[in-house]
């Protein structure tokens, strides 16, 4: 089907006659994919239909002189604000770079939006750009200043999402916990203030009267000192909101944290998963952090270490430091050499790899409710899902059985049950079939997938 503007997408590059590369300039290694994914596209303009070759994203906001001098194939270079031109960049222009020096676009629930993930969920941005001053993160420059969206366009998107059937939304920004801070407001209706707590007010209940498939509402990501316990009461009170918290912690050592300019100390970070699991028993926590930042010694690494085994969190990723020109961190001495960084980072996995066995072990017996995603890669004879407390594409799965009280079910994705763990590993679960909460909205493409026990 085409859209609006009379372009059908195609997920074949090889049968498209435009090809347009949506770009990270984040980190290093997210560069280095970027660059290796436009020369990839490129060689199609001889060996494939492409006829224009479209760059657009936060690498080529941040090196739009160099890939244009680089790369000569590229037909037109769009940066991260520059999204509602991609469809004119598409038919043509005379201008080969089209990058603005600071990005303000900031699309609504009015912004045409193609679906490109399953149709049970989806990820839903309440606001843009950040204006954190975490010294190794070049976010700010590539996206912009902090832009939130109003209350009534989240919402209005959100609940039509619900009505066409998505059952978990994934509401994502640069750092959630100050969304609405560069918005105006009434200051003698606190209650209409823009916030991410006032936010979950509006969108965490169903709407009475109306055709409600949202279940499942999960944030994406929080700031430490700013998960407040205004924020962790809502979610305790919102039916709709899971008990997951995603908040990138990058360390525990104080002197770290003031080199990171993170603006905290390592008590604040004890004490925000206390308050957490106080509010919200049972909560899952994911964070990230960054070993080999310079200025981390052993004893600094050593206590984010005791942190993970005494602390116990659910998910945890943990990246090397990644120099990137234009940020405080990388004026700093006191480097960490690379092998040493990457030794840190699995050594912290190795750790973690304990606590998630534990924490799984701890699943077992219990009947959880589990999202159907589709047939397992594992096996044929097999479904996957993802419990409340697994995000998707990062946090694992549960691979789905039948019982001998059911043997006959057959499940579509979508399809939100209950399921008792029989098996736990690492990060992913085994669960057995128990019942249906809620059915997946009946589509044409909603076809029935056996599960044999």
């Amino acid at each position: 089907m085409a859209d609006e503007s009379g372009h059908r997408i195609t997920d074949t590059p090889e049968t498209a006659d435009v090809i347009v590369v949506n770009t990270c300039g984040f980190i290093g290694a997210a560069k280095e994919e970027s660059v290796d994914t436009i020369l990839e596209m490129a060689a199609f303009k001889k060996s494939g239909r492409c006829q224009r070759l479209v760059v657009t994203g936060c690498l080529s906001q941040r090196y739009p002189e160099e890939l244009h001098r680089e790369i000569p194939e590229i037909d037109h270079l769009l940066g991260s604000g520059e999204v509602a031109k991609v469809a004119a960049a598409i038919r043509g222009s005379d201008q080969v770079v089209d990058v603005a020096a600071i990005p303000a676009y900031l699309y609504d629930h009015t912004t045409p939006r193609p679906a490109s993930q399953a149709s049970y969920f989806r990820y839903v941005k309440i606001a843009e750009g950040c204006d954190r001053p975490c010294g190794f993160c070049i976010i700010p420059k590539l996206r912009g200043p902090q832009r939130s969206r109003r209350i009534d366009s989240i919402a209005t998107e959100v609940e039509a999402l619900s009505r066409q059937g998505v059952v978990e939304i994934n509401l994502v920004a640069q750092d959630l916990t100050t969304y609405g801070t560069d918005l105006p407001f009434d200051v003698d209706r606190p209650q209409d203030r823009p916030s991410l707590a006032n936010l979950l007010r509006r969108i965490g209940s169903p709407p009475k009267g109306q055709a409600d498939f949202l279940r499942w509402i999960r944030l994406h990501y929080t700031y430490p000192t700013a998960t407040t316990d205004e924020l962790l009461a809502v979610m305790a009170d919102s039916p709709r909101v899971v008990r997951y918290i995603d908040c990138p912690l990058q360390h525990i050592d104080d002197k770290l944290l003031k080199l990171m300019r993170r603006g905290y100390v390592g008590k604040s970070v004890y004490a925000m998963v206390e308050r957490a699991r106080k509010y919200l028993p049972g909560v899952f926590l994911r964070t990230a952090f960054i070993v080999g930042h310079p200025g981390e010694t052993e004893s600094a690494f050593q206590k984010l270490c005791d942190f993970v085994t005494e602390v116990e969190l659910d998910h945890v990723g943990v990246f090397t430091y990644s120099q990137e020109e234009g940020t405080p961190s990388a004026e700093l001495a006191d480097l960490v050499p690379p092998n040493e960084a990457e030794q840190r980072r699995r050594e912290l996995l190795r750790l973690q790899r304990k606590v998630a066995k534990k924490k799984r072990k701890e699943l077992l017996g219990k009947s959880i409710e589990v999202l159907v995603e589709g047939q397992s890669e594992e096996s044929e004879y097999l479904l996957k899902g993802r419990h409340s407390g697994q995000a998707p594409e990062i946090d694992g799965h549960v691979f789905l059985t039948l019982g001998e009280s059911n043997p006959d079910v057959q499940l579509r994705p979508g399809d939100l049950i209950w399921a008792k763990v029989t098996r736990g590993a690492d990060y992913d679960l085994v669960a057995e079939v128990e019942s249906v909460i809620q059915p997946a909205m009946r589509t044409q493409q909603s076809r029935r997938l056996p599960v044999i026990g």
